[in-house]
């Protein structure tokens, strides 16, 4: 539990460091299966796309830090 609290920290403060500086990933957010629908007084988006790659790029990491 202990190295999970570690990592999960080094995680978000390494995000807070991005996020404060402005650094922005070029292609997220705008990847093919991305939903938007515009309308005229209207703007919805749902990065699904977005949200898979995430979820897989966080599971291998957590695999590799999690192993025993």
């Amino acid at each position: 539990m202990g190295k999970f609290l570690i990592v999960l920290g080094m995680i978000l403060v390494f995000i807070g460091i991005i996020l404060t500086l402005g650094i922005k990933i070029p292609f997220l957010g705008r990847l093919p299966g991305d939903i938007l629908v515009k309308k005229s007084n209207f703007k919805f988006y749902f990065p699904i796309t977005t949200c898979f790659l995430l979820s897989v790029i966080l599971t291998i990491i957590l695999r590799i830090f999690m192993r025993k």
